[in-house]
């Protein structure tokens, strides 16, 4: 349990509460959960520029790292399809994967196939059910992806003034505005209410919110003495109680409960809000194809990781397909932007080609 580690080791229950946010990141679990201690590791195993444990920002937000990933692709000889939907995997007489087909009606020959999909995009929507053991796809079916996170993009006027860190007179960012800043972490007693509540099919009255201003750090993001606030929020169900839909009344409703959260610690800036985007887990799954919102593509629980993810016996990037290969987020070592599973399914699928 994560809170046997975090009592071993410090006193201050805000401090504790903090590390904690961490251990659930992404979850639908508590830091009173079983196997929570393993997903604060996965989180501060790697390293930035040399910094163990480091994070960074984007220079020109996420999208600019999908492009350099695609610019050097690119100067390899590889050629992108942007906007072009896979409709399914063309398999040979073989029933080796021979490419892909796209929704319309080109098809893309190739010796391998890397899906960075999730596995149930892969192998419950792309992949012929009939190639498949009705034991793997059993086991796709079964896998946890439940989703607590509600993202919500936010753009402000001005910069967040923070009660226990006033800004400064000419109202230059301060070093707090640089770092991710973590509200309603006073103690680990309010992050597992507010996971008992999304249990129980409710967000969150208290939510977890974790609140990072690219914009100080990158200010080509957002106009002169504007910014852009992004709010990592949980938890939020996927499935309201009484079958409640995910409209834009609830999206609203929950989204207001975590700005007067934030107008607690920040007077003043509910005021300074000129627009926001709220992403349930519902649509986080509608427009980027995370199965039940889930940005690991699936649960980082101790039964869903290394030997086990996606499942069992095919925990090494190849598929029951012949030359079919799962390179995402649902593959070991599971979510986070470090492209280890991309990596590691890229050295499998080379070594695989030799033979061929």
């Amino acid at each position: 349990l994560l809170g046997q580690i975090l009592d071993q080791w410090f006193e201050s229950e805000p401090l504790k509460a903090t590390l904690a946010t961490d251990a659930v990141i992404g979850a639908m679990a508590s830091p009173h959960t079983p196997g929570s201690g393993y997903v604060l590791l996965h989180h501060v195993m790697g390293e930035l520029e040399g910094r163990r444990g480091a994070w960074g920002y984007v220079a020109g937000g996420m999208g600019a790292l999908s492009q350099a990933i695609a610019s050097a692709a690119a100067a390899q000889g590889a050629h992108i399809f942007a906007e072009k939907a896979v409709c399914h995997v063309l398999l040979g007489r073989d029933r080796r994967a021979q490419g892909v087909a796209l929704q319309d009606g080109t098809e893309v020959r190739s010796k391998l196939v890397l899906s960075n999909a999730s596995p149930q995009t892969t192998f419950l929507e792309l992949t012929p059910q009939e190639q498949l053991p009705k034991d793997f796809v059993q086991r796709i079916q079964q896998v946890d992806t439940r989703s607590p996170v509600t993202k919500i993009n936010v753009a402000v006027d001005r910069l967040p003034n923070f009660l226990a860190a006033p800004n400064a007179q000419d109202g230059q960012p301060l070093p707090h505005h640089q770092c991710s800043i973590h509200l309603n972490c006073e103690g680990t007693h309010l992050l597992h209410q507010a996971f008992s509540e999304a249990i129980q099919g409710h967000p969150s009255s208290r939510p977890m919110i974790e609140l990072c201003i690219p914009s100080v750090l990158d200010p080509g993001l957002a106009p002169q003495g504007c910014h852009v606030v992004s709010l990592f929020t949980q938890y939020t169900p996927a499935e309201l109680a009484s079958g409640q839909p995910w409209d834009e009344c609830a999206k609203n409703t929950y989204a207001d409960t975590v700005f007067d959260c934030i107008e607690a610690y920040a007077p003043g800036f509910k005021a300074s809000v000129i627009g926001r985007d709220i992403l349930t887990p519902p649509d986080l799954e509608r427009i980027f194809g995370l199965p039940g919102g889930n940005i690991f593509h699936g649960a980082m629980s101790l039964d869903q990781l290394y030997f086990a993810r996606p499942v069992p016996s095919y925990s090494g990037y190849r598929s029951p397909v012949p030359g079919l290969y799962l390179c995402g987020s649902g593959a070991h070592p599971g979510g986070g932007v470090m492209g280890a599973a991309g990596r590691n399914a890229a050295r499998v699928a080379l070594e695989d080609f030799k033979h061929l």
